[in-house]
């Protein structure tokens, strides 16, 4: 590998936000053309700051659910302990602390470093204003590809998202086999609300990256129950996960000062297949949601 790739990726001239916003074939274009500039400049530039970049691990995690999760994968039939740090908050919605507060510092620091880095990134479609709006999996043309990142993004997947995510909705077995994901930064006069939608996911995580002292109002998640037609408001707090099915309908309100900073994963089966909605809630053993798929990874984003 050359060691002016990193400079080269740097130097590339971005495609304008105009043609990011109505996916002109330029944009694709650009993304396929320096594919492998772009993994390679991540690669160096993650070796060129070894000693200045923080170490993304499970210490970031929180504390309880850290130990609940390692303890279920150690024995399965101890899962509850995970399930008692779990909040439903509306139907088919659950809240819990993801990240450790305190931590968040050490994980923003990392992605400040990232976005600081000059390295073209191509933010999610319509998502496009702000520059802290990326793509993070490697099935997405301009995704984050430093490799500590992710390494980090996997573990978030393989170790806690997807057994949660069966252990509270068993259908979506075999239905989580692929990933995908994306930050996106909320700000008054930016991209700044989402109106109502649903996701092309079976299940979704949401979770917050704000510091405890980056306080922000408005930007609630509105989420609409079918049945009953009501909505449910719900507001984030620094390193709270949201987790859900991806057909239940929600929105984000506008943000009307501050900021806020997520990262939102999604699991969905090969080839973007999703469970049948209203389908029947097949039972699996504790063993069977304790384990990782050993499919291989497809190449199919859905944005």
């Amino acid at each position: 590998m050359s060691l002016n790739q990193l400079q080269y990726a740097r130097d590339l001239d971005l495609p304008s936000r105009e043609a990011m916003l109505q996916r002109a074939p330029s944009v694709q274009q650009f993304w396929d053309n320096n594919t492998d500039v772009l993994s390679n400049a991540w690669k160096e530039w993650e070796d060129n700051n070894t000693d200045n970049l923080f170490t993304l691990d499970s210490s970031l995690i929180d504390k309880n659910l850290r130990e609940a999760v390692m303890q279920a994968w150690e024995n399965p039939s101890k899962e509850l302990a995970v399930k008692d740090l779990l909040k439903e908050v509306a139907p088919d919605v659950f809240q819990f602390q993801f990240f450790d507060p305190e931590r968040l510092a050490d994980l923003r620091g990392y992605l400040e470093s990232v976005w600081d880095a000059q390295i073209p990134l191509r933010p999610p479609y319509g998502i496009v204003l702000n520059r802290r709006g990326a793509m993070l999996d490697k099935r997405s043309e301009g995704y984050l590809g430093a490799p500590s990142f992710q390494a980090f993004y996997r573990e978030i997947l393989d170790t806690y998202m997807r057994p949660i995510s069966r252990l509270l909705f068993p259908e979506v077995m075999g239905y989580d086999t692929q990933t995908f994901g994306f930050s996106i930064h909320y700000q008054p006069n930016t991209d700044n609300s989402i109106r109502p939608h649903t996701d092309a996911s079976a299940v979704t995580m949401n979770i917050n990256m704000n510091l405890p002292d980056e306080a922000f109002s408005g930007s609630e998640l509105d989420f609409f129950n079918p049945t009953t037609h009501q909505t449910k408001r719900l507001s984030f707090k620094p390193g709270i996960a949201m987790l859900h099915r991806g057909n239940v309908a929600h929105a984000a309100q506008p943000i009307t000062s501050g900021e806020r900073t997520n990262m939102v994963l999604w699991l969905f089966g090969d080839h973007g297949r999703l469970p049948q909605q209203g389908g029947e809630r097949v039972a699996i053993s504790a063993q069977e949601r304790w384990t990782i798929p050993t499919d291989p990874q497809d190449d199919y984003a859905p944005f």
